[in-house]
């Protein structure tokens, strides 16, 4: 093959590779199949390895991933990415729509597009080709991600016509086809599963490494013009409807569904209609996005301190379906408690697939009247964990029936008692050795928060049980890869990785020690705490309730906990084996200030150039407390990228809402 023969094959499968990846992506119409694809795709990147002149950097083979990077550089954004006002009903909605027709005029002329639930990125353009992309971060800085986006498909790498200059906005999210896989992969492997698409979409899209976002199949959606210019001729767009369909004759894949509409009575018609038509579609959505379509009466209208006036977000109540509830199961926790859980006649929520729900404890059931063969409401709270709302008596025929807890765990047939506190409280079996608690218990020990144990999850702890390779958390750390290797879904890799996990474990300290252990009404903040003061293990072993309520945010009932467990002789076995094999079992932590003594902290978003545990620790290092949820005791609520609910209860409470660089200018001061 020659030179120029060559130059025209490459140039042949680009221009194939790029249509029909459009219809396999974008119009869920292919017309060849994947080994067809693939065979073109192995073609071009061959041909590019032998004449490397003719390589280019909008070649659809830069798609699979570059190099892995050490970090992600800063990106200072020209037009800033700011955030909407939410609204919850049709009355804030009409307040928003009377207030901005007072000022424009009763014929002005609104877009109503679907919310997108995933994460905002800007995308530059030179001379139509796309040569670095962003994440939103807080608005003004956000990190360089360009490498990553090269791999959304969906993203052209070159425009169809060559602007000089353009700047775009879109969400990066990840179909729910692709996460549905993703998370069924995970599960067989024994891994954690991705809570929904926008979490996995954000994770993907931050990675280090740019070819396991490519492995991820994210797609993006278009819906901004953020500045330069959309026409050769010079034109400049008048109305945001304009851009948008300007956008798509680019090369964009532009929001879906959106709309051109005037007056109140048209936009809640189209915002009812995106609401029913969610569970159908193949993307997550939060909301509606309402905004001004003229350009010039956005600027009449003007912006606030940190959103514009002439936009709002709907936002959807949680989804709600009724289904059968076929029967209850019982699972046994770490700390030996019963709790009911709910098998469901499958139903389609809030966009995946929910068979089964929490239902608490028997006081929650006896509340909501719920009974085996109800036709229930469930929904999922916080559009992730599905739980049953009411039961519908009304539908009853006489064959349902209600449910009683057991008298002996199921797990190991041993009799369980009753916490005080009547129906509401806690079902415990207390038998030490109760197979499930075990298997629970080390799974707690190896999880993120704890012990942080890489690879094992519920699958590989119960495969290590169910083979003799372990017995308890202390096991762990006599594991090799021989012991590993032959498993079922190992191999060499899997488990020389697993035995670095573990090895790696063991230098997380008492705070992490503690919380790992599982003891009862100790959370992660409470045992940072023990373990700031206690400073030992052997400490715990002499403490007593005194000692132990002595700490903030220790009370009795917890204290009692503490020193029953660590009376127990099986307790301080198993912490004489963990030290043994060079667990460390002091406090590795040292509080450095005082600066942020008194004060609590909730965090929330995405932070631009940490994570959240990391603020977290500089919090707690400096004398402050970090908690989970938002209350009047709230000190300040840092928010970061897409903050959620704990940023809209910090404005219903009037908590002070500050960014990342404000958490580092009062650590600094």
């Amino acid at each position: 093959m020659t030179r120029e023969q060559a130059k025209e094959r490459i140039e042949y499968l680009r221009e194939q590779l790029v249509y029909n990846s459009k219809l396999y992506y974008e119009l869920d119409a292919p017309v060849i199949s994947d080994y067809e694809y693939d065979a073109m795709f192995r073609e071009l990147c061959d041909l590019e390895a032998e004449y490397p002149e003719l390589d280019s950097p909008s070649s659809p083979t830069k798609r699979v991933g570059g190099r892995a990077l050490d970090k992600f550089e800063k990106f200072t954004h020209t037009v800033k990415m700011g955030s909407l006002t939410d609204v919850f009903s049709y009355d804030e909605l009409r307040d928003f729509v009377d207030k901005t027709n007072a000022a424009l005029g009763e014929d002005t002329e609104y877009t109503v597009e679907p919310k997108i639930d995933g994460l905002s990125v800007s995308l530059i353009y030179r001379d139509g080709v796309f040569v670095q992309g962003a994440t939103r971060g807080d608005g003004i800085v956000g990190e360089d991600v360009t490498e990553n986006l090269k791999t959304v498909r969906t993203i052209p790498l070159v425009l169809k016509e060559k602007l000089p200059y353009l700047n775009v906005r879109g969400e990066v999210y990840m179909p729910r086809a692709v996460f549905n896989q993703i998370n069924e992969e995970r599960e067989k492997s024994g891994l954690p599963l991705f809570a929904n698409p926008r979490n996995c979409a954000a994770g993907s899209l931050r990675q280090l490494d740019p070819k396991i976002a490519a492995e991820r199949r994210l797609a993006i959606f278009v819906f901004n013009l953020q500045e330069g210019e959309l026409y050769t001729d010079g034109r400049q767009a008048v109305t945001h409807s304009e851009t948008l369909e300007r956008m798509a004759e680019l090369g964009f894949t532009v929001l879906p569904s959106w709309v051109t509409v005037r007056g109140y009575g048209e936009i809640a018609e189209h915002v009812r209609y995106l609401g029913e038509a969610r569970p159908d579609l193949s993307f997550d959505m939060d909301g509606a996005v309402i905004k001004v379509n003229g350009l010039a009466e956005r600027k009449t209208v003007g912006e606030g301190t940190s959103t514009p006036k002439w936009a709002v977000a709907y936002k959807y109540p949680p989804e709600e379906k009724r289904t059968k509830l076929l029967s209850i199961d019982i699972q046994v926790g770490r700390t030996g408690v019963l709790t009911p859980a709910a098998n469901l006649a499958p139903v389609r929520l809030a966009g995946t697939t929910v068979s089964r729900a929490t239902l608490h404890n028997l006081g929650f059931i006896a509340e909501r009247d719920i009974r085996i063969g109800d036709t229930v409401v469930v929904r999922k709270a916080g559009e992730i964990i599905p739980e049953i709302i009411e039961s519908v008596s009304a539908e009853r025929d006489g064959t349902e029936r209600v449910f009683e807890m057991p008298s002996v765990c199921p797990s190991c047939g041993h009799p369980v008692v009753q916490d005080d506190g009547g129906e509401g409280a806690a079902v415990r079996c207390v038998y030490s050795a109760c197979p499930a608690q075990r298997a629970r218990r080390i799974v707690h020990f190896a999880s993120k928060g704890a012990m942080n144990i890489d690879g094992l999850g519920p699958q590989v702890v119960d495969l290590l049980i169910r083979e003799g390779k372990i017995k308890d958390i202390a096991d762990l750390y006599t594991l090799t890869v021989e012991d590993i290797e032959p498993l079922e879904r190992m191999g060499k890799k899997s488990a020389e990785n697993l035995i670095a996990a573990i090895k790696e474990s063991k230098s997380r300290g008492l705070e992490r020690l503690l919380y790992a252990l599982g003891v009862r009404q100790v959370g992660e903040v409470a045992a940072e705490n023990i373990a700031a003061r206690m400073r030992t293990l052997d400490a715990l072993f002499d403490a007593s309730i005194e000692d132990f309520s002595s700490i903030d945010d220790i009370g009795e009932i917890t204290a009692a906990a503490l020193v029953e467990f660590f009376s127990d002789e099986n307790t301080r076995e198993l912490c004489a084996r963990l030290s043994e094999y060079g667990v460390l079992t002091e406090a590795v932590k040292e509080k450095s200030t005082d600066t942020l003594a008194g004060l609590t902290f909730v965090l929330t978003g995405t932070l631009p150039n940490m994570t959240r545990e990391e603020a977290g620790e500089l919090i707690k290092s400096a004398g402050g407390k970090v908690s989970g949820s938002v209350s009047k005791k709230t000190s300040y609520v840092v928010a970061g990228d897409e903050a959620g609910s704990k940023l809209t209860k910090a404005r219903e409470l009037g908590v002070s809402v500050i960014d990342e660089a404000e958490l580092l200018h009062m650590l600094e001061n």
